[in-house]
């Protein structure tokens, strides 16, 4: 009886080794080499407030704003005006009384197939393209994609991700930037702030059914355990980076969908960027596009390739990369 049992560990062993080298030869297979940073003629261009055409700037020009804010939206013709006005007033509030602050709000639309380029440009309009500027993206590329090419489009000295939904209250930016004042000296001028929604982590789990619950905490032990030790909540949409950090990690991005935040802060800790997490205000907002059971699926199997793409050599971490 003892020897059966011990053939039959010896056999799920080794199953278990082969489905992993499989996985490794799949993933390493089907990896694209290099990040996309390739654009079409029409993205390389905004539509000022007069309607004439003008060429973006680079990431890697000096900067010319204190803060670029990067909102990537993908149908969010309803739910961008809420969050645009509360970023603006505060932007203006801000100026008004800090006149030498300088920003911009970069709105990235992600190949939507409602109105959202057109509310967006309204903004244009009205605070003229000097602080607001529109990129639509012909083709959806998803979210990592769509902060991805805002980012490396922006001017700011430090640049501040801000989901369209308006989840978390634009005001807490000035919590982000205590947690990156924080983390000086900034080696080299890297740091990265992440907003969190770690502590309301208790309350949202007497919401959630036992289900939503397992996955939750099955996607944050495989963030933990394959790719990022150092922050809790790796997914909340609002982080503030310096230019030099966002440069240099957006450059060497792959992922395109919902887990790039995750291979953000891995590509941080692999070039030891210091990164502070800050607990922000959250509040859930109907309209969400994320399926749960499906989008858990898939962020999960964008992990596990990650960690294997990075691990066989199939990734590797190139921050010299350039908008084309």
């Amino acid at each position: 009886m003892y020897c059966f049992l011990c053939d039959i560990a010896l056999l799920l062993a080794a199953l278990a080794a082969l489905i992993f080298i499989l996985l490794l030869i799949v993933a390493h297979v089907t990896a694209k080499k290099m990040p996309n940073l390739h654009r079409l003629e029409e993205e390389k261009h905004f539509i000022d407030s007069k309607g004439k055409k003008e060429p973006f700037p680079s990431i890697h020009d000096p900067p010319t704003r204190d803060l670029s804010v990067v909102v990537p939206s993908y149908n969010e013709e309803e739910r961008l005006p809420v969050m645009m006005d509360e970023a603006m007033e505060y932007l203006e509030q801000r100026q008004k009384k800090q006149p030498s602050f300088g920003y911009e709000v970069i709105v990235v639309d992600d190949g939507s197939k409602d109105k959202t380029t057109e509310v967006a440009l309204k903004y244009c309009k009205k605070y003229g393209s000097d602080k607001v500027r529109v990129l639509t993206l012909k083709k959806n590329r998803g979210k990592g994609g769509a902060v991805r090419m805002g980012v490396l489009v922006s001017r700011g000295k430090l640049i501040l991700m801000a989901d369209a939904d308006g989840a978390t209250k634009f005001a807490d930016i000035e919590n982000v930037e205590v947690g990156l004042e924080k983390l000086k000296p900034w080696p080299e001028k890297l740091a990265i702030s992440c907003g969190s929604r770690a502590h309301l982590e208790k309350e949202s789990i007497a919401q959630r059914s036992v289900f939503r619950t397992f996955l939750m905490y099955g996607f944050h032990f495989l963030v933990w355990f394959l790719c990022v030790r150092r922050v809790r909540d790796t997914q909340c949409g609002f982080k503030l980076l310096t230019r030099e950090a966002a440069a240099q990690t957006f450059s060497a991005l792959h992922v395109d969908r919902w887990a790039f935040d995750v291979e953000l802060l891995y590509i941080a800790q692999c070039l030891s960027i210091p990164v502070a997490e800050v607990a922000v205000n959250w509040t859930e907002i109907e309209g969400s596009k994320l399926v749960p059971f499906w989008s858990w699926l898939q962020m999960g199997r964008d992990l596990l390739f990650i960690r294997m793409r990075y691990l066989t050599g199939a990734w590797k971490i190139d921050t010299s990369g350039k908008l084309k």
